[in-house]
């Protein structure tokens, strides 16, 4: 890692959020273009390569091919490995991801409080410490009864891991459950030297302060996160949820229009202009491989022009079918 070579007065101005958006090209050239900090591959398969930068995300994409997604900055860009920690940096960004093996660590809440703990030491031995954005994927989210649920095992372990963490306030995030035989948990991040600004949906209960029906430790995350130049949203995993209970239980077609509403919500509770464009690049999380062409159908026609990548996987609350997340740039 090279320290001390950024101009201190650019450190100064607000930072550029970075570029994010959905290809259909191979990893190498991917990773050979200036300024990538991640490339996210979703899936089984392709080619193995040797650079931290690259993350087999445990989600299978409904797409085949299935589009990558990448991360850029316009800065030179360092990276390299920690121990089960992969990591990559520059422009005053952080892209910092781990994998853990359940079966070595015994269970949801140990192996997420590890890796958290982890993610923890890392980011707070670094400058870009403001930690924006994080992206949970977990095997058999809704497996389990009452506290003994893998989700509500995973916030409880979460929560003892990150500590201080996010002393001043929760990243935006997302918890899905990958539907991959092998037990891992993936968590990765992005990071800034900067502070975004954290927005809440009026809708809604703030995630930290759901019931105590929801489990001993509520969720830990913001609804969306204003990246430091303002000229970004970071919105995190959105369904059809109202205060804090699911709506429109076993229907889809409800809880897609619900969940828009919310996400409506979000840009004008962040002072953003209504609706999404081609340049708000989105995930819709599907529960049932069956939904996925009345999905498709239904976000081409309510978000025309917008990137969705569609991938299968489980919602945290097993009467929610459909999720989305994604970025919305000023």
């Amino acid at each position: 890692m090279i320290q001390g070579c950024e101009d201190p007065l650019l450190q100064t101005l607000p930072r550029q959020a970075p570029r994010v958006s959905y290809r259909l090209t191979d990893v190498a050239s991917a990773l050979a273009e200036p300024g990538t900090l991640a490339v996210l591959r979703f899936g089984s398969g392709g080619p193995a390569i040797d650079d931290p930068r690259l993350l087999q995300v445990a989600l299978e994409s409904v797409d085949s091919p299935a589009p990558m997604e990448l991360w850029q900055v316009d800065a030179e860009v360092q990276y390299g490995m920690q121990g089960a920690l992969r990591w990559s940096s520059g422009g005053g960004w952080l892209f910092a991801a781990i994998e853990l093996d359940e079966t070595e660590h015994g269970g949801p809440l140990r192996t997420a409080q590890l890796a958290y703990e982890q993610m923890h030491r890392f980011v707070g031995a670094r400058g870009t410490q403001h930690v924006t954005r994080v992206w949970n994927y977990l095997g058999a989210i809704n497996q389990g009864e009452d506290d003994a649920e893998r989700y509500k095992q995973f916030c409880e372990g979460r929560a003892r891991g990150m500590g201080s963490f996010f002393a001043d306030g929760f990243p935006a995030a997302t918890a899905i459950g990958h539907l991959d035989s092998a037990p891992r948990l993936q968590v990765y991040l992005l990071a800034c030297d900067q502070p975004g600004t954290r927005v809440e949906n009026p809708r809604q209960v703030s995630a930290w302060r759901y019931p105590r029906q929801y489990g001993r430790t509520p969720p830990s995350f913001a609804r969306a996160m204003v990246l430091p130049a303002g000229d970004a949203l970071a919105i995190s995993g959105t369904a059809a949820v109202v205060g804090h209970a699911s709506a429109h239980h076993d229907d889809l077609d409800a809880q897609l229009e619900e969940t828009l509403v919310n996400l409506e919500a979000l840009l004008a509770n962040a002072h953003m202009a209504a609706g999404f464009d081609t340049r708000s690049p989105m995930k819709a999380y599907v529960r049932n491989s069956g939904d996925v062409s009345r999905v498709r159908d239904f976000l081409q026609r309510r978000l025309p022009g917008v990137p969705v990548l569609l991938l299968h996987g489980d919602i945290c609350r097993r009467e929610l079918l459909v999720e989305i997340d994604g970025w919305r740039y000023a």
